[in-house]
């Protein structure tokens, strides 16, 4: 079951990277109109949010949510995710193939999609061009 989920979590963090590197770094901070945050504050929220389920949905160490500052260049959201997926990734291989684990990587994934397709809007209404999607 984990190499599955894996190369499912390898996916996730292979497109996110994409979508991230697609928006111009100066324009980290551009977003849609009646948006919350801007581009970077929501990759910031998925970073955050892969080590925060991780804790409470596959590790079972219950933590709260208290978002750190925002990183606000690309650079270091960049580095934030491609940290936070490694470390979700180095979590799945250490833990058993339960379904615990199963579920708590599918609720990670389920978040991460959900603010990614807001990310890719956020692209398409800036006019960039999101990258093309792969399974």
């Amino acid at each position: 079951m984990n190499n599955q989920l894996l190369l499912t979590v390898e996916n996730s963090k292979n497109y996110t990277l994409q979508v991230a590197n697609a928006m111009p770094d100066k324009e980290y901070h551009y977003k849609p109109a009646g948006a919350g945050w801007d581009f970077g504050e929501l990759l910031n929220h998925i970073a955050y949010g892969i080590q925060w389920w991780q804790d409470n949905y596959i590790t079972g160490k219950k933590t709260d949510w208290d978002p750190p500052k925002v990183k606000t260049s690309k650079k270091e959201v960049v580095t934030w995710l491609t940290n936070a997926y490694d470390t979700l990734l180095k979590t799945i291989k250490n833990q058993p193939g339960n379904e615990q684990t199963g579920n708590g990587v599918h609720a990670t994934l389920d978040h991460i999609t959900h603010h990614r397709g807001q990310a890719v809007i956020y692209l398409r209404t800036f006019g960039v061009e999101p990258p093309e999607y792969t399974y």
